[in-house]
């Protein structure tokens, strides 16, 4: 299995830029083949360190994620995300 983690720190963070986010990243379910679980999470802590929000996509192997990557679907979100945040980190690994 790989996943793939991408926390996003938002450029004003507010509930309405929050939300958008969360739904901007909830319209990956179901609409990329290759994507096979997403968990979304929100910070609570607020710290300096903290990111505001975190995706976990999980893909059978690295094909998949490669997939995802260039999809139509996920195309559009990308473009979404980069107008809410002032950053973004990712990591990319293979787990049993």
């Amino acid at each position: 299995m790989v996943k793939h983690i991408v926390m996003f720190k938002l450029a004003e963070k507010s509930t309405e830029n929050l939300n958008q986010a969360v739904a901007t990243l909830n319209s990956l379910r179901g609409n990329i083949e290759s994507l096979k679980f997403i968990e979304i999470g929100i910070d609570f802590l607020n710290s300096e360190r903290s990111h505001d929000i975190v995706l976990t996509a999980f893909f059978n192997d690295r094909e998949g994620l490669k997939t995802y990557a260039a999809h139509k679907n996920h195309l559009p979100v990308v473009e979404k995300m980069r107008s809410l945040c002032s950053s973004s980190i990712v990591v990319d690994y293979e787990s049993e």
